[in-house]
């Protein structure tokens, strides 16, 4: 009898060692989404798991289902580097994650970025940043 009970406890720690509780906190929502995933689950089905729980919890705001538009940081990680969707999720060592939406280019951005660069101020060019967002002083007109 004892020897079954410890026969049922060892096969009942088997089915849940490679299991772990994981909060995956989405940037802008109110608290974080508790999910229980297997150690060798991808990343990519990690982020798809959150956004269907996301979207079951009724939160706001909402935010589609598209797994491409969307990334998974490690929060315990001073790195800016993303995970890729293809690594295993228990490779990382850790149990909190952030999910970033990727920004989306809004389609007026080029056009606005021509108009404000003009061949008779040069100035202008020089205002507009490196990767296409404006800063302030292009904004202000010189004379």
């Amino acid at each position: 009898m004892f020897q079954l009970k410890q026969q049922k406890k060892k096969n009942h720690q088997k089915t849940n060692d490679g299991l772990m509780l994981i909060c995956v906190t989405v940037l802008g929502s109110a608290g974080p989404i508790r999910l229980v995933v297997d150690e060798d689950e991808l990343v990519a089905s990690v982020i798809c798991a959150a956004l269907k729980s996301y979207a079951r919890q009724g939160r706001l705001p909402v935010l589609g289902s598209d797994l491409s538009g969307f990334l998974l940081y490690c929060s315990n990680d001073t790195g800016t580097d993303s995970l890729s969707p293809l690594d295993k999720i228990g490779s990382q060592r850790a149990r909190n994650f952030i999910l970033y939406k990727k920004p989306s280019p809004s389609p007026d951005e080029p056009l606005m970025m021509k108009k404000s660069v003009s061949k008779e101020n040069p100035a202008s060019a020089a205002a507009v940043s490196c990767r296409g967002r404006w800063i302030w002083k292009s904004w202000i007109k010189t004379k």
